[in-house]
């Protein structure tokens, strides 16, 4: 079983992943900033989704496209129209809800009354803002409310500039930002949030093979990342749960503390994105085949993550206790490719000597990786607390170093312990570490 997620939230808080947005005001209620360590193990994930999107495949390229958009953007995607929640507001306690995630309909979660909730009505998802001096309904934008968009009206500037051939994909990275009724779960769900989506554009009579193809490689990504197996599963889409332009979709879901929940969805949209922007706008977005001599909609498969609850997913999974000569040991066992900090130069004791050579050994280890130079409590204190941060290596700097120029080299999870030759520290953590 996954983590208590108390104990996520607290490592999370307590080491520096995750802080609690305008938290010296009060905090803002689900907005989140991301400390020293979460800032890179967020970016650690985001880079290893881009190499196994983009970098390792010929088929596949990236843009990095604007956060607002023309507001013609969204009335052809449907979501003005359609983008919407069905919200109810308890008149005792006053909260509101979605009323299509309610367990029970007539009976508040939150103060427990029953029969005591408004009618509903619709909840725009989308924020608005003005572009220009004065706030008018002709100057009306939108912040995006995801990055797939920015991408299919792309779709034609990148195939002639890129000169793709179908099959082919776009990937983007990017911030997408939703008015969520009810965000929770820590970084789960959010208002700002930071999705890594692609769409891939395939001939409409290969778009079946296409979709069972994404299904596997991304449930494959999570595995081969370290991610538990029976933590993870692909759920099918009801008829009723499928969007209004897909054919079908899965979630890749993971097994949270409160339950499976969502990690990434994988949609067949068909044409519906190209057919509704080339009307709205009057461009011709249909691909041309040469070989054929026809031109027609591509159909797009799209794998559409969130990276900020991937985060969060591979945070629990990684996350252990164990007993180790009578004292427990806490150890986030992240694959070294997602690890915050690749490696930590924990001197033996504060002795001007030991701190030079191990700052010095520091400083030359930092062009390869992320370091940490540990100065401060006792060695085993320190070895708790980079095996509690994920830290693969740890490499401490003793007395014996001043006369041998050796050093100890710790293994997370195994602990155990290799004397390395400083000149040969530097290959030696080349053949363990990305």
């Amino acid at each position: 079983m996954p983590a208590d997620f108390d104990t996520i939230v607290n490592l999370a808080t307590k080491r520096g992943f995750v802080f609690q947005s305008s938290e010296i005001y009060g905090g803002l209620r689900s907005a989140y900033d991301y400390g020293p360590l979460g800032v890179e193990l967020l970016r650690n994930v985001k880079e290893q989704w881009w190499r196994s999107m983009v970098q390792l495949r010929e088929d596949v390229v990236g843009v990095d496209t604007a956060v607002i958009q023309s507001p013609l953007v969204w009335v052809a995607s449907g979501h003005v129209a359609s983008f919407s929640d069905p919200l109810v507001e308890c008149k005792v306690c006053h909260n509101r809800f979605r009323l299509d995630k309610l367990e029970d309909p007539n009976r508040c979660p939150e103060c427990g009354a029953e029969g005591s909730f408004t009618e509903p009505r619709a909840f725009e998802l989308m924020f608005k803002t003005h572009m220009g001096p004065v706030a008018s309904e002709e100057n009306l934008v939108y912040l995006r409310p995801e990055t797939a968009q920015g991408i299919f009206i792309n779709f034609e500037n990148v195939r002639r500039t890129a000169r793709k051939k179908l099959p082919f994909g776009i990937a983007q990275i990017g911030k997408s930002f939703r008015n969520e009724i009810t965000p929770g779960q820590f970084v789960f769900r959010t208002r700002e949030f930071e999705q890594m989506e692609m769409e891939y554009f395939c001939r409409p009579e290969e778009a079946d093979d296409w979709f069972r193809y994404w299904l596997e490689a991304r449930r494959d990504w999570y595995l081969e990342l370290g991610m538990t197996e029976e933590n993870l599963r692909l759920r099918p889409h009801a008829a009723d749960e499928l969007s209004h332009y897909s054919s079908g979709t899965y979630d890749v879901e993971y097994r949270f503390p409160w339950g499976w929940d969502e990690l990434e969805g994988i949609a067949n949209r068909t044409d519906f994105d190209l057919k509704a922007h080339a009307e709205m706008s009057g461009e011709d977005l249909r691909y041309f085949d040469p070989e054929r001599n026809e031109r027609f909609y591509p159909y797009v498969i799209e794998p559409a993550a969130g990276a900020t609850r991937t985060t969060f997913a591979f945070l629990i999974d990684a996350y252990e206790t164990e007993t180790v000569r009578g004292d427990t040991r806490a150890v986030l066992r992240l694959d070294p490719r997602l690890a915050p900090i690749k490696v930590a130069v924990l001197p033996l004791s504060k002795k001007d000597e030991l701190i030079a050579v191990s700052r010095e050994l520091a400083d030359s280890l930092r062009p390869h990786w992320m370091i940490e130079h540990d100065i401060t409590q006792s060695i085993g204190r320190r070895y708790r607390r980079q095996d509690e941060i994920g830290t693969p290596f740890c490499v401490t700097v003793d007395f014996d170093t001043l006369d041998d120029r050796q050093v100890t080299v710790r293994e997370r999870d195994s602990m155990a312990q290799d004397r390395i030759p400083i000149d040969r520290l530097i290959p030696y953590l080349e053949d363990r570490l990305p």
